[in-house]
């Protein structure tokens, strides 16, 4: 089946609605794949004794590589076909998520969650160039994208509680072996009902580029996980600093490409650049406090992972609804408004987790957390919409992978910039609290993470290790209730940010 057999005009029929649920289903599961760990946390850091550091790089480098690679990979399926970059991801990422359920070194999980990410940034593109591809009837195609777009929603939404699920009746293990019957779906319906579209006159993705993006991101967040885990201070700086200056020439580099891996000019558009940049902050606060939020429930609270995610679930089912409703009310409000209002009220729910202590804290975090979570919808609804419609057709493309990777990217900075924040808090705050007579390794293992003074602690007698949990406990909502501060801060400036650059967009009605 070819591009010409689907691009006459003609309304999408059965095929290409199947087609659809194909399409849906990657885009599902790599964004669950994001926050699925989330819950499995407690279980992992018991069985493969990871250190913080370790278990932060865990979560999020998988977000980072797909963050990084989206645009080389939406280019590269412009090349050579988005139906086969998107089985070959697939075939990757089944066989890497057995090689991940099947480790106990945590050095190599890393490894592996850092090659899903690639696999997963392969498939993200493909997913929605062949949306573009199959459905050739403007209307159906924005039914089709908006589906899309939801299934991204359900998956960033449930990944907790399907995580927890999994963990309740099997093991952390689960958590990457899900997704492999999804996987082998996917590649087997690709190739039978997606068409094979092509475009050899693409350019090469400058790989050189792609090395610059890379060497940005990861020095920075090395710095960043550095100062956490209290590490030496001159070394985080230069990373930092090393970061930053790589961005500096991947910027200068693609001002000077006829055809840029990341066309940064389009940041200048004043409805793209406040479209991104509001999404991006939106993000980021809502990534570390997510993740100590799933945290506390089990380590503080001492919930299994099924009961943590069904005290998610509600504000996740708020989440769908209000990415569905969103849509709506924009053809009557100013999205700029709408996406401000979104933020103002995530800025209360961040102040109530301010709040919650490590005793009687669940209403209040439970509370808060539906508070919070379903605001984030509208600028996650509306983003790609809003930066897509300001652009010339030509750059559509470029302007959705960037809508893309602001998600996935804001997510992972959040898990790596709040969240080691949050660790440096309890580190602080432990120290000077644990009991004496602790053996060195207990003493240690506490000092580092939430995790290690729970696993410490059930090889202690009963009152030695009630006296490491109180303060350990006490320690990790102090680190809670700092990066909710910080979450607030960064939502309020969101807010500020779409008030200024986005207000002037007419309502779409």
């Amino acid at each position: 089946m070819s591009s010409a057999d689907i691009d006459d005009g003609r309304r999408a029929g059965l095929r290409q609605w199947s087609g659809l649920v194909v399409l849906v289903l990657p885009a599902m599961l790599l964004f669950m794949m994001l926050t699925i760990l989330f819950l499995a946390i407690p279980q992992l850091a018991a069985e493969l004794r990871p250190t913080s550091t370790q278990t932060l790089w865990i979560i999020d480098i998988y977000g980072f590589l797909m963050a990084g690679l989206l645009v080389t990979m939406g280019t590269l399926g412009d090349r050579i076909g988005h139906r086969r970059l998107l089985i070959a991801g697939a075939v990757v990422f089944a066989v890497v998520s057995l090689a991940a359920a099947n480790t106990s070194d945590p050095a190599l999980l890393i490894l592996w969650r850092a090659v899903l990410g690639v696999a997963a940034a392969t498939q993200m593109p493909a997913t929605l160039g062949l949306i573009f591809a199959t459905f050739a009837d403007a209307r159906q195609r924005g039914v089709a994208v908006g589906v899309w777009s939801g299934g991204i929603s359900v998956g960033t939404g449930l990944g907790p509680v399907l995580g927890g699920a999994l963990l309740d009746t099997f093991s952390w293990r689960a958590a990457f072996l899900v997704a492999v019957p999804v996987m082998v779906v996917v590649a087997i319906g690709a190739f039978l009902l997606l068409p094979d579209t092509r475009n050899p006159a693409v350019g090469r993705p400058d790989l050189f580029s792609v090395a610059l993006s890379l060497a940005t991101l990861l020095p920075i967040v090395y710095g960043v996980k550095e100062l956490a885990k209290d590490g030496t201070l001159a070394t985080a700086l230069v990373s930092v600093v090393v970061g930053l200056g790589f961005g500096v020439w991947f910027v200068l580099r693609q001002l000077r490409l006829p055809e840029p891996l990341l066309d940064v000019r389009l940041f200048a558009h004043r409805a793209v650049g406040g479209a991104l940049g509001v999404f991006l902050l939106a993000a980021i606060a809502l990534g570390g406090v997510y993740l100590l939020v799933t945290q506390y429930l089990q380590l503080v609270e001492g919930l299994s992972p099924l009961q943590a995610g069904l005290w998610v679930l509600p504000g996740a089912a708020l989440l769908v609804l209000v990415s569905t409703v969103s849509p709506i009310l924009v053809r009557r409000v100013r999205p700029g408004y709408l996406i401000a209002a979104g933020l103002a009220v995530q800025v209360i729910g961040y102040l109530m987790l301010t709040q919650v202590g490590a005793v009687g804290g669940l209403p209040l975090l439970v509370a808060g957390f539906m508070v919070l979570y379903p605001a984030v919808a509208p600028s996650m609804a509306l983003t790609t919409n809003l930066v897509v419609g300001s652009v010339p057709p030509q750059k559509a493309g470029a302007a959705s992978g960037l809508a893309t990777t602001c998600s996935d990217l804001g997510i992972s900075l959040g898990i790596a910039i709040i969240g080691s924040i949050g660790a440096a808090v309890y580190r602080t705050r432990i120290s000077g609290e644990l009991p004496g007579g602790l053996p060195p390794e207990a003493v240690a293992a506490s000092r580092d993470s939430l995790d290690g003074a729970v696993s410490a602690a059930r090889g202690l007698p009963g009152e030695l290790a009630a006296a490491v949990l109180a303060p350990a406990r006490e320690a990790f909502a102090g680190g809670l209730n700092v990066a909710a501060v910080i979450a607030a801060v960064i939502a309020a400036g969101a807010a500020i940010l779409a008030l200024r650059q986005l207000r002037h967009i007419p309502p779409t009605g």
